[in-house]
C-alpha cells in the first residue's frame, strides 16, 4: 500500500515544479493576482508570485486554512528566534541603564558662548547683506565697522 504522506509529498513536489515551470509565462504576461492556486490531492498549493513562497491549503469547515511550506516555516522560525532576542537584549539594556538617566543639557556659560557666536555671525552677515544691497542700488559701499568681538573664532 502506498505511503500517503509520501504521495502528498510526491505532489507537492510535483506542484512546485509545474509552478516553477510556470514563472517565465507570468513574468511575461501581466499577473491578475498576486497568488497563484493548483489543486493538489491533499488540498490547493498557493503560489506567491510575489515572493516565491508555497503555501498548502486545506478546506476546512467551509473555510480554506493555509501553512508555510516546512522550508518556509524553518525560515520564519529562524528570524522568529533572532527578532526576540533582539527585543530582550534591548529590554535589558533599557532595565540595566542607571535610573532618572538623561543626557547631559548645555551649562548656561555654554549656552550663552553659542549666543555670542551666533549674534557675531549673524551680524557679520547682516553687514555684508546691506553692503550688496548698496552695490545694487549704486551707491558707494563702506567699510563694515570693526569691533574687537567681529572676530567669529573668539569664543
Amino acid at each position: 500500500m502506498p505511503n500517503p504522506r509520501l504521495s502528498s509529498q510526491s505532489s507537492l513536489l510535483a506542484i512546485v515544479a509545474l509552478l516553477a515551470g510556470a514563472v517565465p509565462a507570468l513574468a511575461q504576461e501581466p499577473v491578475p493576482g498576486r497568488y497563484s492556486m493548483q489543486k493538489t490531492e491533499t488540498g490547493i498549493a498557493r503560489l506567491d508570485t510575489q515572493t516565491g513562497e508555497v503555501t498548502l491549503c486545506q478546506e476546512k469547515a467551509g473555510d480554506l486554512v493555509c501553512r508555510m511550506a516546512a522550508d518556509e516555516r524553518t525560515a520564519y522560525d529562524l528570524e522568529l528566534d533572532l527578532l526576540e532576542k533582539r527585543v530582550e537584549t534591548l529590554e535589558k539594556a533599557v532595565k540595566d541603564a542607571p535610573s532618572g538617566f538623561s543626557p547631559r543639557l548645555p551649562t548656561q556659560e555654554e549656552i550663552d558662548q553659542t549666543m555670542g557666536i551666533m549674534d557675531r555671525m549673524l551680524r557679520s552677515f547682516m553687514g555684508i547683506a546691506r553692503d550688496f544691497g548698496r552695490e545694487w542700488q549704486g551707491e558707494e559701499k563702506t567699510p563694515p565697522a570693526t569691533e574687537p568681538e567681529s572676530d567669529l573664532r573668539k569664543t
